[in-house]
């Protein structure tokens, strides 16, 4: 019987091992193929590539649209940021989904807005609008105070309200730099309606001056669970979204900052209240719906637009925020399970789904396995000692040393963070990940994949502290 045990942990670590080297050549691949994108861009003059764009934006008017539930420590800072865009043609829609703190009367007390009307063309369906408010000083600045429906509802209802033929999605508590949107709609002018949506770059902003929606001094907070949070956030956007990206095969694209052609999301259902992940669960819908009507379109993700974002700084929200991200994936990749592996659907069912199912989606659970069989088997010893060293070692490799040149990948591209010393702090920072907060994500992400079992729907309030306030008190 000891034997047939014995047997039995070594074809579990085995598989473990397996795994992770399969895991490790995948991204490495996909870090090669970043840095090679990442430095074709370095290479491009970015100011003036956007003269050049300026004049073609005047055809693409764009409606950006601010789902905000509870957020008057942030809402004023995000609407300067979007006032100060440069772009030629927009309106801004903010919809405030029930908020039961003053994210209204902030609004309304600072641009001096009046209640107003419009007409309404409700092509997706929403909660019951009950008051429209617009600037006086401000005219395309608008406010829609409807009944509680969660963020996409109320995406829904900004889509319904708006004008333009391509809209904005960004967070409440997000500010955007002000080419951010002219760079994120580049795309789109490029590709005579090819391209059909993209996201843009999200960076962690916890620590930096912010005033009146412009970021004025970038300097890292010195939290260590939110260095930790800068350091995945470049891992994920500068690494695997590129990389997928490039083969229109991404299945993400942060709700934090997109676009759209609203035509596009409409045709695909628009967003869905059912789903904790709203923003991946349209995409991988709207690539569904062009596969499935064989139709020559992409999603693209695009580097250089940045929108800075706030950060949890405690535990407790930072684990509500993890499990729902998760719990969003595996609703998604489930509802459209029939794309998996299928022929019919290209490189979304034959490459993007198994890589999202295996790596994204099980590969929580199959390391936070492995973090157990290492500790048991050190403890065994025999056989079992040499076995975990081995497995510790390739953690490292598989978490920290990724997250390091994800570092050094951005400072290289992209001049992301002015001082070396910070740098250099979150490099050391990074060295530590797979002994504490990788274990802890792993084990937030599988609480969201038992969730999505158990069909548990609550989204999980995030507390606000505002990126002016922190930058105040930094």
């Amino acid at each position: 019987m000891s034997l047939v045990i014995h047997y039995l942990l070594l074809f579990f670590g085995s598989l473990i091992f397996l795994y992770m080297a399969v895991a490790i050549l995948t991204y490495s691949i996909m870090l090669v193929m970043s840095a090679f994108q990442l430095r074709k861009r370095y290479k491009v003059d970015k100011h003036e590539d956007d003269d050049t764009f300026i004049d073609a934006f005047y055809s693409k008017p764009v409606s950006i649209i601010v789902p905000a539930h509870n957020e008057e420590a942030g809402i004023l800072d995000n609407i300067y940021s979007l006032l100060n865009l440069r772009y030629p043609q927009t309106e801004i829609i903010i919809v405030d989904d029930g908020s039961t703190d003053g994210t209204k009367a902030h609004a309304i007390s600072q641009f001096r807005m009046r209640s107003a009307h419009k007409e309404i063309q409700k092509e997706l369906d929403s909660k019951e609008i009950k008051e429209i408010y617009q600037s006086d000083i401000h005219p395309h600045l608008w406010l829609i105070h409807k009944e509680q429906g969660g963020k996409a509802d109320a995406l829904n209802a900004g889509i319904n309200f708006s004008r333009y033929p391509y809209f904005c999605s960004i967070d409440g508590d997000s500010i955007l730099d002000e080419k951010s949107l002219l760079r994120v709609m580049k795309p789109m002018m490029a590709s005579s309606g090819d391209v059909i949506g993209a996201g843009g770059n999200v960076r962690i902003a916890n620590g930096f001056g912010v005033q009146s929606g412009n970021v004025f001094e970038a300097s890292i907070s010195r939290n260590a669970l939110v260095m930790m949070q800068i350091a995945e956030y470049l891992r994920a956007f500068l690494m695997g979204r590129i990389a997928l990206s490039t083969y229109n095969l991404n299945l993400i694209i942060s709700g934090a900052f997109s676009v759209f052609s609203k035509k596009w999301v409409i045709a695909a259902g628009g967003y869905s209240p059912k789903s904790v992940g709203e923003d991946m669960e349209l995409v991988t819908r709207m690539h569904v719906y062009i596969k499935e009507k064989k139709l020559n379109k992409r999603i693209a993700f695009v580097p250089d637009p940045i929108c800075w974002t706030e950060a949890p700084e405690k535990m407790s929200v930072l684990r509500r925020q993890r499990r729902r991200w998760h719990q969003g994936l595996v609703e998604s990749l489930w509802a459209n399970k029939r794309v998996l592996f299928n022929p019919k659907y290209g490189s979304i069912g034959m490459i993007a789904f198994p890589y999202f199912w295996l790596i994204e989606c099980l590969g929580p659970l199959i390391e936070l396995g492995g973090y157990i069989y290492v500790g048991w088997a050190y403890f065994s010893g025999g056989i079992y000692y040499e076995f975990s060293i081995l497995l510790i070692l390739v953690f490292v490799l598989y978490g920290s040393l990724f997250t390091v040149s994800s570092l050094l990948l951005s400072a290289w591209s992209m001049n992301a963070y002015p001082r070396a010393g910070e740098l250099f702090k979150l490099l050391l920072l990074s060295l530590t990940e797979v002994f504490w907060y990788r274990p802890l994500t792993l084990v937030w992400r599988c609480e969201g994949f038992i969730r999505s079992i158990m069909k548990k729907r609550e989204w999980g309030q995030m507390k606000r502290v505002g990126l002016s306030r922190k930058g105040a008190s930094s």
